[in-house]
């Protein structure tokens, strides 16, 4: 027996709104609104994705906003935020930062601000009934024109202390390179808030190389391409600046074909910050916990290295210094405490 997963104190960075879903709250709600939903989020679920061209990216994005789709009242915000926190919880994580894109909600919420504030109520609300501290990432899609992402980015530095700690750049990075957002990014770095774009991901070490030079990243969604340019994995470990590695994801969507060619064995001996995430559990079918056993089974990390591996994700994250220092005593209490006999 080995240290239980479930009681390592960790932070969860990369975990999308309507991904974080609990698959039968989909389709409970789904029945209740009469959504119609395809075979792979009822019977096929979790689904066979595979991103890497047009037409996969496309099917993947379809099955998101049907999922969307369901959440239409602001119960169904603050439930799903409440359940996504104990799921949290239950995996031994004491910060989560959440992503969302306000425009994917506003015509249904009252527009931008209203929905960010309706997003933060619910985490608020979340966070007193579990304990779980949570952050919102606003983050801007890049397949949208750059000026939206400026108006987000004027949002959430609205916000900033007061829920916002991050600010991010997500859907397909082949249709959207980080050059056109940077007027996005100096808003909202100058009001403190982290920089923490996707990067890395379908498209190579380019990508990743963009976020650093144009957009300042303190930390970038995958990253995992990273690892074709030996210089740039260098200049990642020396400059600290995070990977969020999701490895389900990355088989989900064909980065990889086997868990096994994730390279997260080789970015963490390389020095690379990395904060394990599950991206959109919703479609992949795996939570954090799981991430954590997966660096365990198929990597080999031993307890020590994952106890690291948790520094890494609270280190990075944007929880108060309070918090952090409380979940950084939390690891080396885990660390500290007899491995099980059995």
């Amino acid at each position: 027996m080995r240290r239980p997963i479930d009681q390592l104190p960790k932070a969860h960075l990369h975990l999308h709104f309507t991904g974080s879903m609990r698959h039968a709250t989909l389709v409970e709600l789904a029945a209740e609104r009469g959504v119609h939903l395809p075979h792979a989020l009822v019977e096929e679920w979790p689904p066979k994705l595979r991103a890497t061209d047009e037409r996969g990216w496309f099917r993947f994005q379809r099955l998101y906003d049907i999922a969307r789709s369901v959440l239409r009242t602001p119960d169904d915000l603050y439930r799903l935020l409440l359940e996504t926190a104990e799921d949290e919880r239950a995996a031994g994580a004491g910060w989560l930062e959440i992503q969302v894109d306000p425009s994917g909600y506003a015509s249904r919420f009252g527009g931008l601000t209203a929905t960010l504030e309706l997003v933060l109520d619910a985490a608020q609300a979340a966070e007193r009934a579990t304990g779980v501290g949570i952050g919102v990432m606003v983050a801007a899609n890049r397949t949208k024109h750059p000026l939206d992402a400026k108006t987000l980015a004027r949002l959430a530095v609205q916000y900033a202390g007061r829920g916002v700690v991050s600010f991010g750049l997500n859907n397909d990075e082949r249709r959207g390179r980080a050059l056109d957002f940077e007027g996005a990014f100096r808003i909202a770095r100058r009001a403190g808030l982290l920089s923490a774009p996707h990067g890395g991901e379908l498209s190579g070490p380019r990508s990743v190389q963009e976020c650093l030079d144009l957009l300042a990243a303190d930390r970038i969604g995958h990253g995992v391409r990273a690892v074709e340019d030996r210089a740039l994995v260098d200049r990642l470990a020396a400059q600290e600046v995070t990977l969020e590695v999701c490895p389900t994801s990355n088989v989900g969507l064909g980065v990889v074909d086997r868990l096994d060619q994730v390279p997260l064995r080789r970015l963490f001996d390389a020095g690379v910050p990395i904060a394990l995430g599950a991206d959109d559990p919703l479609l992949f079918g795996s939570r954090l916990a799981e991430q954590y056993e997966i660096a365990r089974e198929v990597f080999g990390f031993s307890d020590p290295e994952l106890a690291e591996l948790a520094r890494m994700s609270i280190r990075s994250s944007g929880a108060p210094e309070e918090r952090k220092k409380e979940m950084l005593a939390g690891v080396d209490a885990w660390l500290a405490a007899p491995e099980p006999t059995g």
